[in-house]
């Protein structure tokens, strides 16, 4: 296994990890985002009012792309599997 092999299964490895953390963080940080600029229109300072509206986000978004993700996970191991001979021999 040559080291380019390791480094270019790596970077793969942190796309697949890239794509999943931003599908779920990047709407809570947008929510949040929100609830802030409403707090600061309406000067409330209520530091625990973001956490129900990005855990709702957070749930939908796992209940609605939870599937997908899964399936990209299940893809990528076992493109990682089937890969092993090649990668090792």
């Amino acid at each position: 296994m040559t080291p380019e092999t390791v480094l270019t299964v790596m970077q793969q490895t942190l796309e697949v990890i890239t794509i999943l953390i931003a599908l779920i963080l990047l709407p809570a940080l947008f929510i949040g985002l929100l609830v802030s600029m409403f707090q600061a229109a309406t000067s409330i300072n209520e530091q625990t009012l973001t956490f129900i509206p990005k855990l709702l986000i957070t749930i939908l978004v796992l209940m609605m792309a939870g599937p997908w993700m899964l399936n990209l996970v299940i893809s990528y191991t076992l493109r990682l599997f089937e890969d092993i001979p090649f990668l090792i021999g």
